[in-house]
């Protein structure tokens, strides 16, 4: 494409540059108005300015990756309601054998989670639980949090809805979901294994210390921990360790019970000190005199069979002559296992349309309205006003693509990208090696220094155009070099990827678990993961 004139050329590149600006800064001092508003004043200008006309902005929005994403949204917000990620979280848990086990199960329930439901809501939930888990295990957050948004972005380049610039390579290079997921998945499980190793190589020696103070809360909330809303800071109930001394005082109280047999009626007294049976062994076996032991041990077992009773019985015990109070606790309990029930078969219904629209997505069907029907499906099974679920969308994301296409298509038209690819497409040849190299040393730069998405917008049809001259596979090629690369481009630094951002605030923000993920401590990791991570993956995709 020929340079525009200079007026435009100027203009353009004005109107690009406030965007750029706000999109990797938007708490720019002098404009802090946000990546989606920037988005939209990078727009206007470029209308304003004449380098696009009203029309050609408005035929700029790409409608197929707006309805992708807004799909893809909509079916992440009901598994989250129906505990998909909460089943996740506690699989992090489960049986766990130590700091070097739990930081590769982060790495493969991220990778995984993020190429199915994207690795920015993989980063949104899964933080806080990384969070807890390293604090009931004594453990230092740091490798834990970069395994987690660095496997997100490594996971999410395996499937077209794994993240945004995959929708738009997608979409504008017609790859079905199956041929993308088929090409990038041996890179994806490879780099994910690769990345793991760099992290334990890296962190081998804080992963094997072990504190001397254990976290006793470890044990107790190992199930209930995970039982709140995904979305919603989550509280840790603090627990002190107690010696035989401490204990005497709640034994003793216990032993003066009264007698359980008042006036004929059952009444046993419900234990105010709740304790586990470990503990109450151990004082048990403590040098107390058999008296105590005997009276303790009696309560015990009452304690036992009155948990037993609560656990049967109504909540409020009536006397049995009662019928019609009996009779309408019994009703109560019926409703309540009815509710049971229709909760667990709407949970089975969301993840059969799940499955559905997977299956139908590898099937090759179109992968917009795929999505946006698997959408739509679930809000009529919920049954409910779905107003409060598509609240959670984001839709300053959509508004900012919006604002994005018509920026990055308003910068093409200037000219300026496509001069300075021909001054790079003679070295980036992606039929022999080194063409591939500088291929992907130019996605990795622009990658961040752009943003991944725009980098797509900017380069994507540059490559393609270059690769179709040399084959139809080379321009495939082309296309999924361009999705790994960017991708994985993420890592590099803490601001090379949204996800990575994602993890830092979420940390920083989280009660009683507060942690701060530095620039130079991502960095330190990133670069050598990022550029061994790459150089591998560009070996396997074919």
């Amino acid at each position: 494409m020929a340079m525009a004139s200079s007026v435009k050329v100027i203009l353009g590149s004005t109107a690009f540059a406030i965007f750029w600006i706000l999109a990797v800064f938007p708490a720019v001092p002098c404009l802090p108005i946000g990546r989606t508003a920037g988005s939209l004043l990078g727009a206007m200008l470029m209308v304003l300015f004449q380098v696009i006309s009203p029309d050609q902005a408005y035929a700029a929005i790409d409608l197929p990756i707006l309805g992708l994403l807004f799909g893809t949204m909509v079916v992440s917000v009901y598994l989250e309601r129906a505990d998909m990620f909460k089943y996740l979280g506690k699989f992090l848990s489960w049986k766990s054998r130590g700091a070097k086990d739990l930081l590769c199960r982060i790495c493969l329930v991220s990778a995984t989670s993020s190429a199915l439901f994207t690795n920015d809501t993989s980063c949104v939930v899964l933080t806080e639980f990384v969070l807890k888990m390293t604090r009931q295990h004594n453990l230092t957050p740091h490798p834990f949090l970069l395994a987690l948004a660095s496997s997100s972005n490594i996971g999410s380049s395996a499937t077209p809805i794994g993240n945004p610039q995959n929708l738009v390579i997608a979409v504008l290079s017609k790859i079905t979901f199956g041929d993308f997921l088929i090409n990038i998945l041996p890179a994806m499980l490879v780099g994910v294994f690769v990345n793991a190793l760099i992290l334990l190589c890296m962190f081998w020696r804080l992963l094997s210390f072990i504190k001397d103070e254990e976290d006793v809360t470890a044990e107790f909330v190992a199930i209930e921990d995970f039982n709140f809303h995904l979305f919603s800071p989550a509280t840790l109930s603090h627990l002190t360790s107690l010696n035989s001394q401490e204990w005497n005082t709640p034994l003793e109280s216990l032993s003066m019970q009264g007698s359980p047999i008042v006036n004929g009626n059952i009444q046993i007294e419900a234990v105010r000190n709740r304790v586990s049976s470990n503990e109450i062994n151990s004082v048990l076996r403590s040098p107390l005199n058999s008296e105590r032991n005997s009276n303790a041990s009696k309560d015990v077992l009452a304690e036992g069979y009155s948990q037993k009773k609560e656990e049967t019985a109504p909540s409020k015990l009536v006397p049995m002559t009662d019928g019609y109070a009996l009779s309408e606790q019994l009703s109560e309990g019926k409703e309540k296992l009815a509710t049971v029930w229709k909760r667990k078969l709407w949970k089975s219904g969301v993840y059969l349309v799940t499955v559905g629209m997977l299956i139908s997505l590898l099937m090759g069907l179109n992968m917009s309205w795929t999505a946006i029907t698997a959408a739509l499906a679930l809000v009529v099974l919920d049954f409910t006003d779905a107003g409060p679920c598509l609240e959670k969308v984001s839709y300053s994301l959509l508004i900012f693509f919006c604002g994005m296409f018509i920026t990055v298509d308003g910068f093409n038209k200037t000219g300026i990208p496509s001069s300075l690819w021909d001054l790079v497409e003679p070295y980036a040849k992606i039929d022999h090696a080194g063409g591939i190299a500088v291929l992907a040393l130019v996605i990795l730069v622009l990658s961040n220094l752009a943003s991944n998405v725009p980098t797509v917008l900017l380069l994507g049809g540059h490559v393609a155009a270059s690769a179709a001259a040399i084959s139809a596979a080379d321009e495939k090629k082309s296309w999924l070099i361009l999705a790994w690369v960017s991708t994985v481009a993420g890592n590099l630094s803490l601001l090379g990827s949204a996800a990575n951002l994602i993890v830092c605030e979420q940390a920083r923000r989280a009660p009683h678990f507060g942690y701060t993920l530095s620039f130079w401590n991502h960095l330190k990791f990133g670069v050598p993961s990022t550029l061994i991570v790459t150089a591998i993956g560009l070996t396997l995709i074919r």
